[in-house]
């Protein structure tokens, strides 16, 4: 007797016109490098769809706990840049240049500044034109080796996963230093405590650095052991570790966004001001 089992054809909905499309295309300041297998939908021109954030996007990043550990970030990132599958692993150098990207798809490539002259206190409205920042990220080359002595050193950035780890394990080491202030808690248990904290986020700080490090090649072969180059790394001189986390660092900041150049209407006093990522303020509608 044939198969009598109804084969449903899923019906597409009538509205899927009406759906989101791509507001822009951004090209990763990476290059799509960096990524582990299955994290980016790679695209052969560089460009990936970014679209703009629905209802449920702006609420996440009303979320005080989502936006504390991270996951307001995940998913919106999720929504708005299909291709990036996990954002947990994206390299952070990305992740800026991704933000700004949704944030300019949802609200334009305007962005209100408002601040106070540091010289006659007049309060001041500047926009910003995001577009122009995304446009230098996409010819930025990240420097993944450093020379050290007759070593090189081969380092990836840090991914979003590890930043977050640090932001979290950090604010968890100054709740541990409030309680060392406690009047309560005698000085022994305060220097013990304070002792076991600075050694975690040491630890801490080791690990994500080391981490960082894809390979060392010496005048003997390559090492790509991630045990090996954590012993290496506990073991080296001070000046070694110091290096490669400046590296990282500085290729980081090199994507941030940089203070505006402006100039007071009032008196005309010219200074920077800092404009930060603080979702809470940045993808306010109308800011």
């Amino acid at each position: 007797m044939p198969d009598q089992t109804i084969q449903r054809v899923k019906k597409s909905n009538p509205l899927a016109n009406y759906f989101r499309q791509p507001k822009l295309y951004l090209k990763l300041p990476s290059h799509g490098e960096f990524y582990p297998n299955g994290v980016l939908d790679t695209s052969e021109n560089e460009e990936y769809a970014v679209y703009a954030m629905t209802a449920k996007d702006e609420l996440m990043f009303k979320t005080p706990d989502a936006l504390m550990n991270g996951q307001a970030t995940v998913e919106v990132i999720k929504s708005c840049i299909p291709a990036i599958k996990e954002p947990w692993l994206m390299p952070s150098i990305d992740l800026d240049a991704c933000l700004i990207a949704i944030r300019i798809a949802t609200y334009g490539e305007g962005m209100d500044i408002n601040a106070s002259c540091p010289n006659c206190n007049h309060l001041n409205e500047f926009e910003m034109n995001l577009l122009s920042y995304l446009d230098e990220t996409s010819k930025f080359e990240y420097q993944s080796t450093l020379s050290v002595g007759p070593l090189t050193i081969h380092i990836r950035p840090y991914s979003y996963k590890e930043i977050s780890k640090t932001a979290i394990k950090t604010l968890e080491q100054q709740k541990i230093f409030e309680v060392v202030n406690d009047p309560n808690i005698s000085d022994e248990e305060k220097v013990e405590r304070f002792g076991q904290s600075f050694v975690k986020l040491t630890e801490l700080t080791v690990d994500v650095v080391a981490g960082c490090i894809t390979k060392i090649s010496t005048p003997d072969g390559d090492v790509e052991d991630q045990n090996l180059i954590l012993e290496f790394i506990e073991n080296s001189p001070s000046e070694v570790f110091n290096m490669v986390n400046d590296h990282i660092k500085d290729m980081k900041e090199l994507m941030t966004l940089k203070a505006q150049d402006v100039e007071c209407s009032q008196c005309k006093h010219k200074w920077s001001v800092t404009v930060t990522m603080d979702q809470t303020n940045f993808f306010g509608k109308g800011s």
